[in-house]
């Protein structure tokens, strides 16, 4: 019970701060800027008389370049959200109101944890249901496989939320961003690197990419959440960014699920050891 109302008093803490309302209107202003390019851009190709084919590829490859941007933009609120949620506590000493009251102190993180979880699952279901939504309505076009691509994007949220609590319990606020969006860059070159490896076949340049994804499988998860969601067409013929040439293993999105929960688990651990 003290979990679930620590999950509820951090989530309204949110609001209060204004951090939940100023999070949905980046969100919303992102929705509003795809849908005006995207509206400008069908309505070009419209008049050019188009191609059936390349008339839905288009607003496909843009919808998924769209929930790329996504992505980022969801790992880098999950970091911003919870970076001060445990290290900026304990540093100013507010943490004590709370430990010092007849609650473990294993329900105050997973309490807290749980809070900002729910936070950032009704902010990507925002985002990920307003893209498809405005792209099927302007160019009748969706993301394949949407459940299985949110529940991938979730997760890498979800890792990088066990992530900054680990570091909290550790670190100062400034030092637990630095590392986790340290860790999140890392993720993206070595993802990258794989990437331009397996199309020219360079197999050092592709395990130096599965070594970073094994350090940190954040981006891991998003190349196989994109290879779910974008057109089976374009993965053929390689209309899209973001090519399939090397494709993380089911066990890689195992292996992330098991990260984020040994993270906050050690997090939790480290918390109740703690002397605040």
């Amino acid at each position: 019970m003290g979990t679930w109302i620590m999950a509820g008093v951090t989530f309204r803490e949110a609001a209060r701060k204004k951090i939940l309302w100023m999070a949905i209107a980046a969100g919303l202003a992102f929705l509003a800027l795809f849908g005006t390019g995207l509206h400008y851009q069908m309505k070009d190709l419209a008049a050019r008389g188009m191609n059936p084919i390349l008339l839905k590829q288009i607003p496909g490859t843009m919808l998924m370049v769209g929930l790329y941007a996504i992505d980022l933009l969801t790992v880098v609120m999950t970091v911003l959200v919870s970076v001060d949620t445990l290290s900026g506590e304990i540093a100013s000493g507010t943490i004590q109101a709370v430990a010092t009251k007849p609650l473990p102190r294993w329900q105050i993180v997973l309490g807290k944890w749980l809070g900002f979880a729910a936070m950032m699952t009704a902010y990507l279901a925002l985002l990920v249901g307003g893209i498809n939504l405005i792209t099927y309505a302007m160019a009748r076009v969706t993301a394949h496989n949407v459940p299985q691509g949110f529940a991938l994007m979730w997760l890498e949220s979800v890792l990088l939320l066990s992530i900054t609590f680990f570091f909290g319990t550790h670190y100062s606020t400034l030092t637990n961003g630095v590392l986790a969006l340290g860790l999140v860059g890392l993720a993206f070159l070595g993802g990258w690197i794989e990437q331009i490896g397996a199309v020219t076949s360079t197999t050092s340049a592709v395990n130096v990419g599965i070594v970073a994804s094994i350090i940190m499988p954040s981006e891991a998860l998003w190349r196989r959440a994109a290879n779910s969601m974008q057109s089976p067409l374009a993965s053929v013929l390689n209309f899209s960014p973001f090519s399939s040439a090397s494709l993380p293993s089911s066990t890689m999105v195992v292996y992330a699920g098991v990260y984020a929960a040994v993270a906050l688990f050690f997090a939790i651990r480290s918390f109740s050891r703690r002397d605040l």
